[in-house]
């Protein structure tokens, strides 16, 4: 993993992405090239570089956006070749509008079009290649566990995972307690934590102890700290590892004592605010016909009311009007006891099922944003019913109201739909991940990611 304005990104995906990048800028090199040859011209190399560079920037920000950064973006041929077409479709209407708006740095049609079909062979090669002849084994980092209880046997499920940046090379048994992880060896057969750990090649120790109490090999970490082997505690090595606050670890004082939380960072909320001002206002102005043939829609469609408007609990608990286009039936929940949406909801009317596969009837909660209820990025908000039933099941799930809510989140992009206990705590993960690592950086990378949850229907319902 590494750890960019604080957010970390899987070190093979952010190769992937740095090679394609090239790709793109030698791809449209080679279109100039190419076309210049063709018309009888010299072509100085590096002459159209404004151009060549918004080419290669734009293309691979739509990329990221469908998905092509996922681990499930290269699995399989199919996969990677539709996602490709749609991101060089979505681009290069992008780009036709930037190269119209912005003549300076237009490309001829011509050369748009060669450097398309030289780009799309070039990152198909690139994609077969990577998926098949990269030795995922040494880019994982060589894991040395201390523990094997509950904890360790976590670890190792964890590490089992196609997408893990790190193996497990042996896990110590630091008690005489019953392990969890059958093959781990007892503390009595090792002579030294560090002798071991630098014969096995080890990267990185980490701890993974039931209780720590007389069981901490405080000498042979230190050594191994001083000797540049990386030492961490389970709660930190999962919230790097897996995107997500792992609330089978975590304590209370991890949480006091870890750095990040947004509520902490006073230019962080101004800056986070002035975004939303700016971007609701210009969205609203742009999405406004798509509102109005909405409206009229949902009006001739089904009888009453075009908004639907929901109580929800905002920032330190504050409730608030959530606006959203009706996608429901007006007796959906006649009964008066909230209900989790289900799949296949039959309360869903016909233009609902679409507007809600599209996400359009998200769209009026920009209202809410420029208003400040909410923010463009943040925990989604949820009922008052729903949130005293969570968070007297859940720990530290108030924690997720010390920022405002968000029509996407990060954990939006990482976990389905949810609609019940388990699915709410795993999906509190996330939100804690993002409350505590918060950046603009990480705000801007939702934003354009969450084109990938419309375009593929993730966690619809």
């Amino acid at each position: 993993m590494i750890r960019l304005f604080k957010h970390y990104i899987p070190t093979p995906l952010l190769l992937l992405g740095l090679v394609e990048l090239l790709l793109l800028l030698l791809a449209a090199e080679a279109a100039l090239v190419v076309r210049a040859a063709q018309v009888g011209m010299t072509y100085p190399s590096g002459e159209r570089l404004p151009e060549i560079l918004t080419y290669a920037a734009v293309m691979s920000i739509v990329m990221l956006a469908v998905g092509l950064y996922q681990y499930d973006g290269y699995r399989t041929l199919r996969m990677t070749a539709t996602r490709l077409l749609v991101a060089f479709a979505i681009g290069l209407v992008a780009l036709a509008v930037i190269f119209f708006l912005l003549p300076d740095v237009a490309l001829w049609r011509s050369i748009f079009f060669y450097a398309a079909v030289i780009s799309f062979a070039a990152l198909l090669t690139a994609r077969l290649i990577f998926s098949r002849l990269v030795n995922w084994d040494r880019l994982r980092r060589r894991i040395l566990v201390l523990g094997a209880g509950t904890r360790a046997a976590k670890l190792a499920d964890v590490s089992r995972s196609p997408e893990a940046g790190f193996q497990i090379v042996q896990c110590i048994r630091m008690t005489d307690r019953e392990p969890s992880v059958p093959d781990a060896v007892a503390r009595s057969d090792v002579d030294s934590v560090y002798a071991l750990a630098n014969e096995q090649g080890i990267d990185e120790i980490v701890l993974a102890l039931e209780e720590r109490r007389g069981a901490l090999p405080v000498n042979d970490l230190l050594e191994a700290k001083l000797a540049g082997i990386g030492v961490s505690e389970m709660s930190s090595f999962l919230e790097r590892e897996t995107g997500r606050v792992d609330l089978g670890s975590v304590s209370p004082s991890w949480l006091i004592f870890s750095d990040g939380f947004l509520g902490a960072q006073r230019w962080a909320v101004v800056t986070k605010r002035l975004f939303d001002i700016a971007a609701s206002s210009l969205l609203l102005a742009l999405s406004s016909p798509i509102l109005i043939v909405t409206a009229l829609l949902v009006k001739l469609t089904s009888p009453g009311p075009v908004f639907y408007l929901q109580e929800r609990v905002g920032q330190f608990g504050r409730p608030f009007n959530v606006i959203k286009f009706r996608s429901m039936t007006v007796d959906a929940e006649k009964d008066g006891k909230p209900q989790w949406a289900q799949q296949s909801d039959p309360r869903v009317t016909p233009i609902g099922r679409i507007i809600r596969a599209t996400r359009i009837d998200e769209i009026p909660q920009i209202f809410c944003v420029l208003r400040g209820d909410m923010s463009f990025v943040g925990p989604r908000p949820e009922r008052p019913f729903f949130v005293q039933e969570l968070a007297a099941q859940i720990p530290f799930y108030n924690e997720r109201h010390v920022v405002k809510p968000g029509i996407t989140g990060w954990a939006q992009l990482n976990y389905p739909y949810g609609a019940s206990i388990d699915d709410a705590r795993h999906k509190l993960e996330y939100d804690l991940y993002y409350v505590k690592n918060y950046s603009m950086f990480l705000d801007l990378l939702i934003l354009i990611q969450t084109v990938r949850v419309v375009l593929w229907r993730d966690g619809v319902r």
